[in-house]
């Protein structure tokens, strides 16, 4: 029986598949394709894990205000699940946008692409 939950944000195909991982350490894992999504589905059940990928807003992708794909989410998780902690997955030519995010809610952990088995295991028994 899964003892830890993990909603895994999926908005592109770089999104890696770590099902077996999270299966080996006994992590329940939720794939969740849309922010809209997965918003709706913290007001459910609050995971002890969010892993999403990372995509900086350039121009006006997020009207300006937000600095990326995450900034909805993240303020959602101060209201609903302030205890979740979240994994980033990042290209490293946007690497440097995502230290703006812990303004927002303290992140967990940065993985650059491509990120491999151990190390996503490491930030998820850390």
């Amino acid at each position: 029986m899964p003892t830890k939950t993990l909603f895994s944000i999926i908005e592109s195909v770089t999104h890696p598949n770590f099902a077996e991982l999270y299966n080996t350490l006994g992590v329940e894992e939720s794939k969740i394709t849309s922010m809209r999504k997965a918003i709706a589905a913290l007001k459910k059940q609050q995971p002890d894990f969010i892993v999403a990928e990372f995509f900086y807003g350039y121009g006006n992708n997020y009207a300006g205000v937000n600095i990326s794909n995450l900034d909805v989410l993240l303020y959602s998780l101060q209201k609903y699940s302030s205890n979740t902690k979240v994994i980033v997955l990042v290209d490293k030519n946007e690497c440097k946008y995502v230290d703006k995010l812990n303004e927002i809610i303290k992140l967990h952990d940065v993985l650059k692409f491509p990120v491999n088995k151990k190390q996503l295991q490491q930030a998820l028994t850390r």
